[in-house]
């Protein structure tokens, strides 16, 4: 169906003139959700739909009329992550069959601050199943209880990343905005592969509580949309003090009263920012598109500092796989010991059913990496604080904050990936080139937010902003100026391969 692909802005404009209600507009995304997302491109970034949407939406407009509006997200579609709990109707399940029907208690705290501002969450979305976790050749997008995600502007191509569902969502027009949530690169690698905006706040300032995670201390909850203004507005609704997550009192003192006073297109001018040139050489499409972005920069009045030296952004490899092993194990326990209504109370319990439903759970990939984690000892073991204490010393004071300083930048500047979204491969799995630069502000727990810059044949390529601590005024500054000059972003065709 066509509906147009509206800001929050043009929303509640909409709302204010009396063109349009919440409930139609809900009503809208959800017959759109029927004919693209469940049928015809058959997208498949929607796991579960919010049986009570349209009454919640009423209500709204009834509050709207009576003068009560709680904020900009009064009355906009939103969709979450499948990771995410929300104590109604719907499950989560973090794309497990394992999970299947496991209706949350209570309210993750960023969904409570949602409701508080107003928004309709109308459902939940698909995702690498585990946060992509679960084997060691897993195939992005993929989960047994939602199929396939695909890719909307090619639909064999990977959506990439574990919040696929919620960058396919806001990419194919079926909400407004949506969250997703990154360990490491989640949000950012699925925003650049489906050309919308993905911000990984700093670790603190969105509550994890209520959140299936991967490993603490990178996890974390963060905005995706089709443009920064609609990132801003909806970072500004999920952030605040939860007593449940306790390093979120950090992040409730560093908190914007509204991230969308910092959308100024004249930000980069006087910027210094560096350029990560060990994140490029890996595809040529890909370095082009970025080379020119470089350019619009730098017209831009940003000083560019190219290269920052490749010793200042150091990689981890194996070691944060061991992070995450030692993390997926406490994070997954500690989930289930919460959720009573869950098939299974344990990760042990997790690996059994899967293995007793192997023909659902695991036609194209098995469980290695679930298996891994149920070796690991607890977050209280000497070899997991010394992991996690040098990643920190690494992503951080010999890291981010070493170039930062050294070369006295205000931000660094990556492609998000190495490539373009390469093709779906359930059986061999994800054929991921080198490159892009989600890990060391994920190491470090710093904020990053991804743009869209271009195309290479019709595929999406985002650029990347990252910073220090709580710098993420500064990084919406700066994306939204690119984005307000470069408006490269295109509506995707659902194109069906680019295959001769």
């Amino acid at each position: 169906m066509d509906l147009p692909e509206l800001t929050v802005t043009d929303v509640q404009s909409a709302y204010a003139r009396a063109e349009l209600t919440s409930a139609a507009l809900v009503e809208s995304f959800l017959q759109r959700i029927a004919q693209i997302d469940c049928a015809g491109p058959l997208l498949r970034s929607m796991i579960e739909l919010n049986p009570d949407a349209l009454t919640i939406a009423e209500a709204l407009d009834g509050e709207r009329r009576q003068g009560r509006v709680c904020g900009p997200l009064h009355g906009v579609p939103v969709v979450v992550k499948d990771s995410i709990d929300t104590a109604d109707a719907m499950s989560t399940t973090a794309g497990s069959l394992a999970l299947d029907g496991n209706i949350a208690p209570r309210d993750a705290h960023l969904v409570s601050r949602l409701r508080e501002a107003g928004a309709v969450i109308i459902g939940k979305t698909n995702m690498s199943e585990w946060g992509y976790m679960r084997s060691t050749r897993a195939c992005s997008g993929w989960s047994s209880r939602g199929g396939q995600v695909r890719n909307p502007y090619v639909l064999d191509r990977s959506p990439l990343g574990s919040s696929s569902g919620s960058a396919v969502a806001v990419a194919a027009n079926l909400c407004v905005v949506a969250v997703g949530a990154e360990v490491d690169g989640s949000i950012v690698r699925p925003a650049s592969s489906n050309s919308i905006v993905g911000l990984k706040p700093t670790i603190g300032l969105v509550s994890r509580s209520g959140v299936i995670g991967v490993a603490d201390p990178q996890d974390t909850a963060g905005p995706m949309g089709r443009n920064v203004s609609d990132v801003a507005a909806l970072l500004t609704a999920l952030t605040g003090f939860d007593d449940r997550d306790p390093v979120t009192r950090a992040g409730a003192a560093h908190a914007a009263d509204d991230y969308r006073n910092f959308l100024n297109p004249a930000a980069l001018r006087g910027a210094r920012l560096g350029v990560a040139r060990e994140c490029f050489g890996h595809h040529e499409g890909t370095d082009s598109v970025i080379e020119a972005a470089l350019t619009v920069l730098h017209d831009l009045g940003a000083e560019i500092v190219d290269p920052v030296r490749a010793s200042s952004l150091p990689f981890f490899g194996d070691l944060e796989l061991d992070l995450f092993r030692y993390g997926l194990k406490a994070s997954v326990n500690t989930y289930l010991a919460g959720h009573p209504r869950a098939k299974v109370s344990s990760i042990d319990e997790l690996i059994e059913f899967n293995e007793r439903n192997a023909t659902e759970v695991m036609p194209y990939f098995g469980q290695e990496f679930l298996k891994q984690a149920r070796t690991k000892g607890a977050l209280t073991d000497p070899d997991y604080l010394q992991i996690a204490a040098e990643l920190r010393r690494r992503g951080r004071t010999d890291g981010i904050d070493k170039a930062l300083n050294d070369f006295r930048l205000d931000a660094i500047v990556a492609p998000t990936e190495g490539s373009p979204p390469f093709a779906i491969d359930q059986v061999v799995g994800d054929n991921l080139l080198p490159g892009g630069c989600s890990t060391p502000p994920a190491v470090a727990g710093y904020p990053h937010i991804s743009v869209p810059a271009g195309y290479v044949h019709g595929l999406p390529v985002g650029l990347s902003f990252f910073a220090g601590a709580f710098q993420e005024p500064r990084l919406i500054a700066y994306a939204y100026a690119f984005e307000q000059a470069m408006q490269v972003r295109r509506p995707p065709e659902f194109v069906q391969s680019l295959a001769v």
